[in-house]
């Protein structure tokens, strides 16, 4: 099979370069699955067709699969048991923990890091994950309530109980980040990053993950799917799509994002790929440090976003991309506000 682009070869013979994950031994594919879409937050979903997504980025030397007890809620890890019978040992499963969830499966839109919340989350983790281990997890955001210290030490304890094997962090500030890596090493930070998306760049988090030597995931790294080129308006989303209610999808964000998606789509056609590679690849450029996650339901677009990995952009292209997505071009927060509130950045 061949990709839709001019990249050149088969994208079933395409290998993705593997990329060290902190100093604790955690090593994955340059681009992970960033599961979250398959069964939460981006429309109506089919648990058929993500299957066989998840099996043809496995297929495809995709090692890291990336979830969360709070994405469904629960749905999203018992997909994944589903997807990686017979072939656990071979696969790296994320997930996280913060997101509350109440004793009737309802997410509730608090934070929760209690050390006792934690304790009891893993277990549910691992049960609808079919495993008797997790590669690495993350503390989801970070508890105004609790002490980071706490949070880490439970975690650190699920550690050396052989439930986790690697411990991560998801959107804390550089201060955090080095509380929790105190406490015990983390393997990674995950934090939304894209040529839309650069806050990591300047408020000291990159900084600081490559002072300690931890690795860094960068989630929606497609900007949730607006570099990718292929939405033009609100019509793009149903009614059970979160982006309705996202203020980068939202008005005139919306027309002045479009505007700049489409200065990128320049880029990228002078190269001869598409703007979802040319935004992949601008991401796997940042360092052999950095992973990306990029999330999709359709193997045609699973397919195009790994063959990004055999784009190599020259200075040139990433100047230019630099002078189109400069300080402050891109309208609108990156959630809603009731959620910013939750980012630890």
């Amino acid at each position: 099979m061949t990709t839709s682009t001019s990249i050149p070869g088969p994208v079933g013979t395409r290998t993705l370069r593997p990329r060290r994950l902190g100093d604790q031994g955690l090593v994955v594919s340059e681009q992970g699955l960033g599961c979250m879409g398959l069964t939460f937050a981006y429309g109506r979903t089919d648990d058929d067709a993500s299957l066989r997504t998840l099996h043809r980025a496995l297929d495809l030397g995709v090692t890291l699969l990336d979830t969360a007890d709070m994405y469904g809620p629960h749905t999203n890890e018992r997909l994944l048991a589903r997807a990686v019978a017979g072939r656990r040992d071979s696969v790296v499963i994320s997930s996280k923990v913060g997101g509350e969830i109440d004793e009737n499966g309802v997410i509730n839109g608090r934070v929760n890091g209690r050390p006792d919340y934690i304790r009891r989350s893993i277990d549910g983790t691992l049960r609808r994950l079919e495993s008797d281990w997790l590669d690495l997890y993350y503390l989801h955001r970070v508890d105004p309530g609790v002490p980071v210290e706490e949070s880490m030490g439970a975690l650190a304890e699920l550690v050396a109980a052989g439930k986790v094997r690697y411990l991560g962090i998801s959107e804390a500030s550089a201060g955090s980040i080095r509380r929790a890596h105190a406490v015990h090493p983390l393997s990674a930070v995950q934090t939304e990053y894209s040529m839309f998306t650069r806050d990591v760049e300047t408020n000291g988090v990159l900084d600081t993950v490559r002072e300690l030597g931890i690795g860094f995931v960068a989630y929606s790294p497609l900007g949730r799917g607006l570099l990718s080129g292929r939405i033009h308006g609100a019509e793009n989303f149903d009614e059970t799509d979160f982006r309705r209610f996202n203020p980068r999808f939202q008005g005139e964000n919306l027309d002045a994002n479009l505007l700049v998606v489409e200065r990128l789509r320049e880029v990228a056609d002078a190269r001869g790929i598409t703007p979802a590679q040319l935004a992949l690849a601008w991401v796997l450029a940042q360092g052999d440090d950095v992973v990306a996650i990029p999330g999709t339901k359709r193997i045609g677009y699973l397919e195009e976003n790994i063959a990004a990995s055999a784009v190599e952009l020259t200075t040139d292209d990433l100047a230019s991309i630099a002078e189109i997505v400069a300080d402050g071009v891109i309208a609108g927060e990156r959630y809603p506000a009731g959620a910013m509130t939750y980012l630890n950045g």
